[in-house]
Order: structure tokens, then C-alpha cells, then sequence
């Protein structure tokens, strides 16, 4: 169970340890948003997090229209990114500002 208090998302199992602490504090009802990502409910017990607005707004940002085929690509097992691999001298980010608009857009999917 999921309450949303206060800018404060509490969790627990147990439902009426969350109703007791309800009664001392101010009820903004059930959570929709968490760190940029909104939250989804699927049936009793199932939630699941999605980016949607942020990928909307990528999608915007690179003129990508909505009238675009959308398709499921896996990346190959071996594929791996890390935070390491991001430019870190300035010569490097430099480098990275004439990379090809492509890699920009995958960047910000990879992001997400």
C-alpha cells in the first residue's frame, strides 16, 4: 500500500498501520508521481512506475511527431552502459557536442 503525505511517499504492508498514521497527518490521497516518474496501478497490490511524460517530452524536444511508428528493440546481453562511459574533461564533452543528433536521441532514451 501506497500513501502520498506531505511531498512524502509512504509505503507499508500492513494497511491499518497506514490508516493510523493518516489520522495524524494531512491526506493528499494516493500517489501519482515519484521522482519525475508517474506511478501505476494494476489491481490490488500491483504497481508499476513509467516515464511517459518524460519520454513525451524528449520525443518533443527532437521534433519526433506523434504520427511515428513506435517498435520494441532489445539491446544485445553483452550491451552494457555504465556512468562511466559519459564524458568527463571538458575535451570530452566538446567532442560529444558534435556527435550526430542520433546519438543525442538515444542518449535520452538510454537515460530513461
Amino acid at each position: 500500500m501506497l500513501l502520498y503525505v506531505d511531498d512524502m511517499l509512504i509505503t507499508f504492508k500492513n494497511k491499518s498501520t497506514i490508516e493510523k498514521l493518516k489520522g495524524q497527518m494531512k491526506d493528499l490521497g494516493e500517489a501519482k508521481r515519484i521522482l519525475g516518474m508517474e506511478i501505476e496501478r494494476h489491481g490490488e497490490g500491483k504497481v508499476s512506475l513509467t516515464q511517459k511524460a518524460y519520454l513525451q517530452k524528449v520525443l518533443q524536444k527532437f521534433n519526433i511527431g506523434s504520427d511515428t511508428k513506435s517498435v520494441s528493440v532489445s539491446l544485445a546481453l553483452h550491451f552494457k552502459l555504465s556512468a562511466k562511459m559519459s564524458p568527463k574533461t571538458v575535451d570530452e564533452r566538446e567532442c560529444m557536442s558534435y556527435m550526430p543528433y542520433g546519438i543525442i536521441v538515444v542518449n535520452s532514451l538510454i537515460y530513461a
